[in-house]
């Protein structure tokens, strides 16, 4: 059993990433509903999972024939585009940078969850939850 695993079985140790994954992105999506943004709980909580699982896929379904990294670089790339789709000006500011921030590091928590990296998962999730939260929005 390899120092990052919870269980002694693979199958389990991915469903309970993915199931972390669900919970984080769902709280950070939350947080991001709660503020009428529109990326909510159900956003965050796909883009988490959908991370997590193309990481545990490419670490363990090609039977070590895969470069996990190039996987990661995806999602980075990827998550970043649809990012993007939450940005737009509007009345001569921009909008949703913060919501597409949240995006992006909700992905990294879903690949480092995904990778096993659960105290860091787990701290980034929380440093998110607080910045969302509690560090306050300044209007240009």
């Amino acid at each position: 059993m390899e120092p990052w695993q919870l269980t002694p079985w693979d199958e389990l140790d991915m469903v309970i990433r993915l199931l972390m994954a669900a919970i984080i992105g769902g709280i950070i999506g939350y947080e991001r509903e709660t503020e009428r943004k529109p990326a909510g709980a159900r956003t965050h909580l796909i883009v988490c999972i959908g991370a997590t699982l193309f990481t545990v896929a490419s670490i363990y379904g090609f039977g070590g024939l895969s470069d996990p990294s190039r996987i990661a670089s995806g999602i980075v790339v990827g998550v970043g585009f649809l990012g993007a789709g939450m940005i737009i000006r509007e009345r001569g500011t921009i909008i949703g940078l913060t919501t597409a921030a949240s995006i992006w590091a909700t992905a990294a928590i879903g690949l480092a969850l995904g990778a096993g990296l659960y105290p860091i998962a787990w701290t980034t999730a929380v440093i998110v939850f607080v910045a969302l939260r509690f560090i306050p929005h300044h209007h240009s």
